[in-house]
């Protein structure tokens, strides 16, 4: 049975309300200003300018932060304790319990979890689907999967050196945070003055409401300092050049002067897939017309993605019969096409599905159309066997 990645969307976002507008000038960096300083409350300015953080880390398929000593997960949105304790396999009860909230709870989009043991990564409700006889897949697990390595990665396979996502429960490389238990009378500001950090990077790596509120008994992790990391040594292949550093005087890197002068190039018309449709000779033709905005890594992104608006026509790329059709937990349907001898192709972030499983397709036919997104884009995998492929040589 194959397993086919998708896309879930998700996004986690602080709102700031005021009523006044601050203009500020002569500033170096942003500062979190601590508004209830105009009161006879404390200001947390200074923390907050004193230490930048680094991003949060991004969770695996079933949403786990994995650390050395423990796990957190992160809420998705619209979760219930219930979609968390079924993700990581852990009672509802139990979860609740530990994180001192209540069992019918709506959590926040990003909220952390924390998790009262470790997990392995995977749960019952994670292995579903059958594509051939005697196999079974894990859609979901890696169908998220392929949306955070999209999410944490860029549109193009030329920058090649960002880090990959930890999967399954491997454990995050580098400081693990600190993980508070937040004590009655505690503050998002009071809790950002401890660590001397700024309450915005506190509320962003824990999914905090517009009130910051926090609640006695549960946790959070203090967001890591940028100046307790070690810079990250990027390896390289042979041949590829190191990356150019900072200059000391700029606030930007100077640019790569191979793409400051780039070399005239000779490019066949043909291997064009972003300006020209497949050539009628190619085993298969584009799903859609848009161009390719990100590249096939077998180690990275295991799918490629067409740019594509809502409401794009998405075509079958080759004679086949319909195998697939799935939606996971969030909505985001898959289909899957079987072109015989093991091929197979899979399309995702579609909508307006017009074929049903079982039925007979061919080369070019409507079958779908692509559904809005984040990405506003197509994703596409070819399958051979159990293993994906690299879909642009059957396009050429």
């Amino acid at each position: 049975m194959t397993i086919f990645p998708m896309f879930e969307t998700r996004r986690a976002g602080l709102v700031m309300a005021g009523c006044a507008v601050l203009a500020l000038s002569a500033c170096d960096k942003p500062i979190d200003f601590d508004l209830r300083g105009m009161t006879d409350a404390f200001s947390t300015a200074d923390a907050a300018s004193e230490a930048r953080t680094i991003s949060k880390p991004q969770p695996n398929a079933q949403g786990i932060i994995s650390y050395p000593n423990y796990q957190v997960a992160i809420a998705r949105r619209g979760d219930t304790i219930a979609d968390v304790a079924n993700r990581t396999g852990l009672s509802v009860t139990e979860l609740a319990r530990y994180n001192g909230i209540t069992e019918d709870v709506t959590l926040r989009e990003g909220e952390v979890i924390a998790l009262p043991r470790r997990v392995d990564g995977s749960s019952a409700s994670t292995r579903a689907g059958t594509i051939a006889s005697g196999e079974r897949i894990d859609i979901t697990a890696l169908t998220d999967e392929a949306l955070s390595d999209a999410q944490s990665g860029q549109t193009s396979s030329s920058t090649s050196t960002t880090m990959t996502q930890a999967k399954a429960s491997d454990p995050i490389e580098g400081m693990e945070p600190v993980r508070h238990q937040v004590q009655r009378g505690e503050t998002a500001y009071s809790i950002a003055r401890k660590y001397g950090i700024s309450v915005r990077a506190l509320a962003d790596w824990n999914g905090l409401d517009s009130n910051l509120s926090v609640e006695e008994g549960r946790y959070l992790l203090i967001p890591v300092k940028a100046s307790d990391v070690s810079p990250l040594t990027v390896e390289t292949e042979p041949g590829e050049g190191s990356p150019t550093p900072t200059p000391p005087s700029a606030a930007e890197p100077l640019p790569d002067p191979a793409q400051a002068v780039p070399a005239p190039k000779e490019v066949a018309p043909a291997a064009d897939l972003g300006a020209t449709q497949s050539s009628s000779s190619s085993e298969m033709t584009k799903p859609v017309s848009g161009a390719i905005i990100r590249d096939y890594d077998k180690t990275k992104s295991k799918f490629i993605l067409f740019a594509a608006s809502s409401g794009t026509p998405v075509k079958a790329a080759k004679d086949g019969t319909v195998k697939l059709i799935s939606t996971n937990a969030d909505g985001v349907k898959i289909m899957v096409v079987d072109h015989g001898g093991g091929l197979q192709t899979a399309y995702s972030f579609i909508d307006d599905i017009s074929v049903k499983k079982g039925d007979s397709v061919k080369r070019g036919q409507t079958i779908a159309k692509v559904t809005a997104n984040e990405f506003n884009a197509l994703q596409f995998m070819v399958f051979k066997g159990t293993q994906t492929v690299d879909p642009t040589p059957y396009l050429n």
